[in-house]
């Protein structure tokens, strides 16, 4: 049985240091991330994916945080100045940025268990008694709290968070993982074409979160070791799970809601497609993701901005938004947005309609365009009369990117538009 006691959880979180993966490119985002790396994406009307598991460590009480970035971390790294600064290290609480910074070999993070190897004197230094580390890109809210009790309830050297997928879901995706009836890892599978079914779920696999709780001792003994390794791509899911399971007592963590007892939710929003879907689904009237959940706040930062604003009731020339949801600084002037979500600082024009797309922050719609099942990146300025997502092959033919699904992406560079100063 777990300890249910509330102040026992609170140590363990107290021993704990968090490190957090954040120098990811997302690749399958295309031109989404060509500036910006993934964690950095903007998500949910005034978010950052890297919000999601920061406030998950703060709300679970894991102060202790390190984030690692690599990738074009600019904006990354201003996100976090901005809005994760305010931390007290004499209160034995921090955010710090760890960069790429070759202080254990000349190159740069090689893998994901390279980039916890590179910083294996701060987590020396540091001493904490577990060590989570974390993927920055992924969007949940998640109690690490209780994973932490679970892995010492079951005395684990290593204990790894998965989530129910089902079958053709995770094949090529994710990490899979094949458990004995006491959730003990048997076998761990990077991205397998076929996944292993789990017994008691037919159709589903276990995949994967990319999130694991070492024991400190434990951890720079396997990174050591792996470091030695030539042959190794020094990554815990391709090299040191698979190499470990046979003599460790390595467990998983299913991620179920405490209520229903049913896999809880989870994101990770790597393509342009499940990026759309993601945000999509908060402006359903009772999306999954709660973000107006009191007690589990996601905590980001935003500039100071006036309310959003509707205006024009005309009755061929009206400002309004329905099943949507509007960020400050939006201004809806005679436009129709429907279905959508409009981060800071969009101005829609009159005669214009949205439907089912996304628009980023400082997007700007000109009069009479139509957009339809699309994400506008940031800045993005539309043209009077522009037509998006209603007709695919002329899409394409001017330079816009769409999907399987059918999700256009539009970009400055797409438009020819250069970053303007505002």
């Amino acid at each position: 049985m777990l300890d249910p006691n509330s102040r026992y959880v609170s140590r363990l979180t107290r021993d704990t240091m968090a490190l957090i993966l954040a120098g990811g490119r997302g690749s399958r985002l295309h031109e989404l991330t060509d500036w910006r790396a993934k964690p950095a994406l903007h998500f949910g009307g005034k978010f950052r994916i890297i919000d999601f598991p920061l406030s998950n460590c703060v709300n679970s009480g894991i102060r202790k945080i390190g984030v690692l970035t690599q990738y074009k971390a600019h904006s990354l790294i201003r996100h976090l100045v901005r809005g994760w600064s305010h931390f007290k290290k004499e209160l034995g609480e921090y955010v710090e940025i760890l960069p790429a910074s070759q202080r254990y070999s000349p190159n740069w993070y090689q893998g994901t268990a390279d980039a916890i190897y590179q910083n294996l004197d701060i987590i020396i230094e540091e001493a904490p008694k577990y060590v989570i580390v974390l993927s920055g890109d992924h969007v949940y809210q998640m109690d690490y709290g209780s994973m932490l009790a679970y892995h010492v309830d079951k005395g684990a050297d290593l204990t790894v968070s998965c989530i129910e997928v089902p079958l053709d879901e995770a094949a090529g995706a994710f990490g899979v993982m094949t458990v004995n009836n006491d959730n003990r890892i048997v076998q761990f599978d990077e991205k397998p074409n076929n996944p292993t079914e789990l017994e008691d779920l037919p159709g589903m696999t276990l995949a994967s979160m990319g999130n694991y709780i070492f024991n400190t001792e434990f951890l720079c003994e396997q990174l050591r070791k792996d470091a030695e390794d030539p042959d190794s791509e020094h990554d815990f899911g391709k090299n040191i799970i698979p190499s470990i399971i046979d003599s460790c007592n390595v467990r998983a963590y299913r991620f179920r809601d405490h209520d229903t007892d049913e896999a809880s939710y989870w994101r990770d929003v790597g393509t342009l497609d499940s990026f759309w879907e993601a945000n999509m689904e908060l402006v359903s009237p009772s999306p999954q993701l709660n973000l107006y959940n009191h007690d589990w706040p996601i905590w980001t930062y935003q500039t100071h901005l006036p309310p959003a604003k509707f205006v024009f009731d005309d009755d061929d020339r009206r400002g309004y938004a329905v099943d949507s949801m509007v960020s400050g600084g939006c201004v809806i002037s005679g436009g129709r947005v429907q279905k959508s979500l409009l981060f800071s600082d969009v101005h829609v024009h009159s005669f214009t309609s949205i439907e089912e797309s996304v628009l980023l922050p400082e997007v700007e719609v000109h009069r009479h365009a139509k957009i339809r099942r699309a994400i506008i990146d940031t800045g993005c300025v539309i043209p009077e009369g522009m037509v998006i997502g209603h007709d695919h092959e002329h899409d394409a033919a001017r330079g816009f990117r769409v999907t399987k699904k059918g999700v256009v992406l539009v970009t400055r560079e797409m438009l020819s538009q250069k970053l303007a100063v505002r």
